[in-house]
């Protein structure tokens, strides 16, 4: 039987986030160049401006995912993972709708993302959440590495 999952807002200087974070830069870098990767760094994720979700299984990182706050009422949904022997059970699905939840709960109009061309599964997991793909956003580049997604909240 599969335990089952918990998704919480943590910490992500935690030696097991990190861990987490190292495979899925490994995962994102096996697929797209680093000079059209746009990580942010553990420490980045830790400001006061970003909420990092720890998706669990029997108390171990299994997932996680990040809401980063812009101006003008804009969140960006950042850091998107899911250890592969954990997909297919809806966790990224799941982290994004605490995502959204939190960005409703603070007001947020537009919740944005980037993420790469070669990267199917994420691109069922936010348009199964109502986004849809639109031009370059914030600041990144338009080049054909990056897949851009919006959804109005």
């Amino acid at each position: 039987m599969l335990e089952p999952i918990t998704i919480a807002a943590e910490s992500p200087l935690q030696d097991e986030v990190r861990t987490l974070i190292a495979a899925l830069n490994d995962y994102l870098f096996s697929l797209t160049p680093p000079e059209h990767c746009f990580h942010m760094t553990v420490e980045e994720m830790a400001r006061p401006d970003t909420t990092v979700f720890i998706a669990r299984e029997a108390g171990k990182a299994v997932g996680c995912g990040a809401l980063r706050r812009h101006e003008g009422g804009i969140g960006e949904v950042k850091r998107m993972y899911t250890q592969p022997d954990r997909q297919g059970r809806g966790i990224g699905g799941k982290i994004v709708d605490e995502i959204e939840a939190l960005a409703r709960k603070e007001g947020f109009t537009r919740l944005v993302l980037e993420t790469g061309d070669r990267h199917p599964a994420a691109w069922r997991v936010y348009e199964r959440a109502g986004f849809k793909r639109c031009g370059a956003l914030l600041d990144y580049p338009d080049t054909s590495w990056s897949v851009f997604y919006a959804k109005e909240l």
